[in-house]
């Protein structure tokens, strides 16, 4: 099967019907992706079938939470290579994207994606989610953030909740461990003003991977000793 028919059929099984320029979109999405990926390190993946797969189809699997709409503010925190944000700005481009990353080489490498693919209307970010998520610009003012596995999930919430408004809601993809980290994240939510309201395995098309997105809405405005220092929540997560 051509990459083409593979990203749109897999689309397709997660309830997402790409166009012709869509589909072009990730198409040059993944050529730009394995350029910037000879001169630093985006991803470990660079066989394009599995970037398909692992990178895209993932990707566009956070619309199974049920809860990203065609519009609104959404901040994708500690983006790395553009994941899930990017291709979720191509399947939705009402979308007011935020890209936030604490690597300003990797920052350039989005910009310049976005600049490839004709997307002019996101806004890139260069600092830590600490530091950000303490910026009145920033601050409480989405109404989604997403993130991909890139801390244990009571770290994560500490990362992300305080960027989410108030009837907003974090979109966190995780593996399988997920049931010992919504444990292990009881505190985190209620000390930060988050309330579970779904976890959904979802079967990534063409692979045995399966992985699980949790939907998480903000239920109370976040105290602001939070997130504390940059380094503090990886180091001592809330207990």
């Amino acid at each position: 099967m051509d990459l083409n028919s593979m990203l749109k059929e897999g689309s397709s099984k997660l309830g997402v019907d790409l166009s012709q320029k869509q589909i072009e979109q990730f198409m040059t999405y993944k050529d730009v992706l394995l350029e910037w990926n000879q001169k630093m390190n985006l991803t470990a993946i660079e066989d394009e079938k599995e970037i398909i797969i692992k990178h895209f189809l993932d990707s566009i699997s956070c619309v199974k939470s049920g809860a990203l709409l065609s519009e609104g503010k959404v901040i994708d925190v500690g983006t790395g290579a553009g994941f899930p944000g990017i291709p979720l700005k191509i399947i939705s481009p009402n979308i007011q994207l935020t890209l936030l990353d604490s690597l300003n080489k990797r920052i350039g490498f989005l910009k310049e994606v976005g600049n490839q693919l004709g997307i002019n209307d996101i806004e890139y970010v260069h600092g830590r989610a600490e530091d950000e998520g303490q910026n009145k610009d920033h601050r409480e003012k989405y109404d989604f953030a997403v993130a991909r596995a890139v801390a244990p999930l009571n770290v994560l919430l500490e990362y992300c909740l305080p960027f989410v408004k108030v009837g907003g809601h974090f979109i966190c993809q995780k593996g399988n461990k997920l049931n010992e980290e919504l444990e292990e994240s009881k505190a985190a939510l209620r000390v930060l003003g988050g309330e579970v309201i779904t976890q959904i395995e979802v079967p990534l098309p063409f692979s045995d991977i399966s992985h699980s997105i949790v939907l998480i809405r903000k239920i109370k405005q976040t105290s602001t000793k939070y997130p504390r220092k940059a380094g503090k929540p990886s180091k001592e997560p809330i207990k």
